[in-house]
């Protein structure tokens, strides 16, 4: 029985180490997972013969002969459910195990709120009808990862802030009950910290913190290669240091919380302020024919540099940049990705959050990290709820 367990955590491990980097030698794979040549090679040889793996040609010379490499058999039916809950939308897509969209992406309207019970029937009809249509049979279905904002207990399967079953179940059990798949929760900054660590700038590294420019501003934590949840699990809770100049009230009750103003919500808010006291902007048109302002537009009109938006901007990265000269102080990380919807602004938040660290921050310390825009920003809540899925299920 214990042998068995071993091989079946190494059949895991394999196939996670495929997923991650693609293309691998057997002697790759016995320094990632640190099991012996012979073990891996036993292990890798009945993948193949499952036709979970297959091989893939010799790889590059590195001046001796030539080794064989494997990768995941990109015919596999094995299928991710991937999904991204924020405050106002939710986005679905399946994937197959290369991460790409086996059925195409779609996202619908959900307004997350903390008393409406109705919200959780609209999530679980949306997942249920998305995997309905795709035809793809459950048993192809590895699981069903979903990253939400809140206060998450991953392995309780809680969200403490939102969703709120009835029935005395968690929200992981209700949600399965209700897919009929294997179902996985997570944070949302967390998971896109994961997505960052395994696919992002945060690859060859072992201390980075990923901060989610989102409607809040999250922070995931990856200590020592390994995502840090804090003793209780809720560790980085970026948005709630006070760093506010201002006594506005945040969403947890309290005051001066670095969300009131430098969350996207807030951005949004002060442009279209600023557009109806009489500032010109581009984004003018678009608010007044609606009286709304979607994010992607504002963010648009500062990529194209439009002066109002770079400079709401501009003010709300400084502030995040003194909120990350504390984080520097505090944990000395390698690498600091800003990530999430709002770091498709790109290189714009950088000179800001700089001159924050420059002001705040002591200079040897801040030589010795380095920040960086995510190029995953777009796509890496989704490729997180997949990571998810990855690190949790048994691929049977």
């Amino acid at each position: 029985m214990i042998v068995i367990k071993k091989h079946d955590l190494l059949r895991k491990e394999l196939i996670k180490q495929f997923y991650y980097n693609k293309r691998l030698t057997l002697t790759q794979l016995s320094k990632l997972t640190h099991k012996s040549l012979p073990l891996v090679t036993t292990t890798v040889n009945n993948l193949v013969e499952e036709g979970y793996i297959l091989e893939h040609g010799l790889a590059p010379s590195t001046g001796g002969r030539r080794a064989l490499s494997f990768l995941l058999n990109r015919h596999l039916k094995r299928y991710i459910v991937a999904v991204a809950i924020d405050q106002f939308v939710t986005q679905i897509v399946m994937y197959d195990m290369h991460n790409n969209a086996k059925i195409a992406p779609e996202i619908i309207e959900i307004l997350i709120t903390k008393d409406d019970p109705s919200t959780l029937g609209k999530l679980t009809g949306f997942i249920r009808s998305y995997i309905r249509r795709s035809g793809i049979p459950a048993e192809q279905i590895l699981g069903v990862g979903i990253g939400m904002p809140g206060f998450v207990n991953a392995d309780e399967g809680v969200n403490h802030s939102y969703f709120k079953p009835v029935g005395g179940t968690s929200l992981k059990e209700y949600l399965a009950n209700e897919i009929e798949l294997s179902v996985y929760i997570d944070n949302d900054s967390s998971l896109i910290a994961l997505a960052e660590l395994k696919f992002g700038a945060g690859k060859k590294h072992k201390d980075v913190l990923v901060v989610n420019v989102g409607w809040g501003i999250g922070l995931g934590m990856i200590v020592n290669g390994q995502l840090f949840r804090g003793h209780t699990g809720y560790a980085g809770e970026f948005s709630h240091i006070p760093l506010s100049q201002t006594n506005k009230m945040c969403s947890c009750g309290k005051r001066g919380c670095l969300e009131v103003d430098a969350s996207l919500l807030v951005m949004i808010e002060r442009a279209k302020h600023e557009i109806d006291s009489g500032a010109s902007s581009s984004m003018e048109k678009i608010y007044k024919s609606s009286k709304e302002l979607p994010v992607e537009d504002f963010l648009k009109a500062a990529r194209a540099g439009d002066p109002l938006a770079v400079s709401i901007l501009s003010d709300a990265a400084f502030l995040i940049g003194k909120g990350i000269s504390t984080l520097i102080h505090i944990m000395n990380p390698g690498l600091i990705v800003l990530s999430g919807k709002g770091a498709t602004a790109g290189k714009i938040l950088m000179a800001p959050i700089q001159q924050a660290i420059n002001e705040f921050c002591i200079p040897w310390l801040a030589e010795q990290t380095e920040i960086d825009v995510s190029q995953l920003a777009a796509n890496a809540k989704l490729l997180g709820a997949a990571t998810l899925v990855i690190e949790s299920c048994d691929f049977k």
